[in-house]
């Protein structure tokens, strides 16, 4: 399971109901309520895990952009800074990565030490370097950086445009990178979590006269064993792998939808910008023929989505003439307008992400499901 928290919605600046671009990505773990969890590695980063169950404190997660203010709203959810796992930027517009100098600040301020992986244009470094050059930040935590463009460099069969992050070793995220098409360099990131359970088949073992004990231990790890006489016992003949996969792909900036065409095969959720409606974005691109902002409508994105038969999309990214209020009847845009144009082409699950929102992705059935906003977690979690 996935479950995303959107820590900013609207496209350039923000506005008092929406700050700009950030996407939070918890790792979700079911299994862990049900077994125990080992020390888990992420790009070298060593991370706790709950013995029993996979509690706030213990669940990985992922940032996708980091716009000016994301540490702010950050505080009003219970993400915890020393489980990030990962950053990844999208392209170097400031609305999606003007405020990772300050988190990164804040990052090291909490005590952190353990590596940190950040998935990003080339240019990310450079402005990073400019900011420790200039502001004498020093972060006390190696930084892992992944240049977007070696990664799409790589041609390597199945590990193409891939980079992989195990949390443990039945725990995996893969980060796939596609280009988009924008006014600069811009990707989306395709993230696919597996996830797999051993479970030991006890009848077996004991009809096969194998005692309850260290060996029973070792095959559940998946290790072959060896008896005192040398008799091998192969792991996988007394333990059953059940296995989840979820596969979510977020979007940076793209006026060409079908960009996407091929990370869209098998994914539970597409997370993608409206800019416009198809109406404003005419009117934007008529009036000014010799730039042309190279965003997509909501018409354009819901009529991929449809053609792709994709079962679930969010929308976000949204101008900020947009008002929050949802009513396609009133003269002022608003998000009733965006919705009417994505619903008049899109029939599938249909969300416009507001700050705060959460969704849990399942992988099962592709279900998406609204969990409302985190703000209420953040009472619920101060109240209790």
């Amino acid at each position: 399971m996935l479950k995303l928290t959107f820590l900013g919605t609207s496209a350039g600046v923000p506005t008092k109901q929406r700050n700009v671009t950030a996407l939070a990505v918890e790792c979700l773990n079911p299994y862990l309520s049900h077994s125990k969890a080992s020390g888990s590695k992420v790009s070298g980063l060593k991370m706790s895990a709950s013995n029993s169950q996979q509690s706030k404190k213990s669940r990985p997660w992922l940032l996708i952009d980091c716009g000016e203010g994301t540490q702010q709203q950050l505080l009003r959810t219970t993400l915890p800074l020393n489980q990030l796992s990962a950053i990844g930027i999208t392209h170097v517009h400031g609305d999606h990565c003007y405020g990772l100098p300050g988190l990164l600040a804040s990052v090291a301020m909490s005590g952190r030490s353990e590596p940190l992986t950040i998935i990003a244009p080339r240019a990310i470094a450079q402005l990073l370097d400019a900011v420790k050059a200039t502001t004498d930040l020093y972060l006390p935590y190696a930084i892992d950086f992944i240049a977007i463009e070696e990664v799409l460099s790589q041609v390597k069969d199945d590990k193409k445009n891939k980079v992989c992050l195990n949390l443990t070793d039945q725990h995996s995220v893969d980060i796939d990178v596609t280009l988009l098409s924008h006014r600069v360099p811009s990707h989306a990131f395709d993230i696919t979590q597996r996830i797999s359970r051993r479970t030991l088949n006890t009848v077996k073992l004991i009809d096969d006269g194998i005692p309850a004990g260290k060996v029973w231990g070792q095959l559940q790890r998946g290790e072959d064993v060896y008896t005192e006489d040398g008799k091998r016992l192969c792991s996988a003949h007394y333990v059953n792998t059940e296995q989840k996969r979820t596969r979510i792909v977020v979007a940076g900036d793209n006026d060409t939808p079908t960009c996407l065409q091929t990370a869209l095969q098998d994914t539970d959720l597409l997370v993608h910008e409206a800019t416009y409606t198809t109406e404003v974005l005419a009117k934007i691109q008529a009036k000014n023929l010799e730039f042309d902002p190279m965003h997509s409508s909501a018409m354009q994105i819901g009529q991929f989505a449809q053609d792709m038969a994709l079962p679930n999309l969010i929308l976000t990214h949204f101008s900020a003439r947009f008002q929050s209020f949802d009513n396609p009847d009133s003269n002022t845009p608003n998000m009733g307008h965006i919705r009417i144009d994505a619903q008049s082409v899109y029939q599938g699950n249909l969300w416009l992400a507001a700050d705060f929102a959460q969704y849990l992705v399942e992988g099962a059935d592709s279900q998406v499901t609204y969990l409302g906003s985190a703000l209420d977690s953040v009472l619920d979690h101060e109240s209790s």
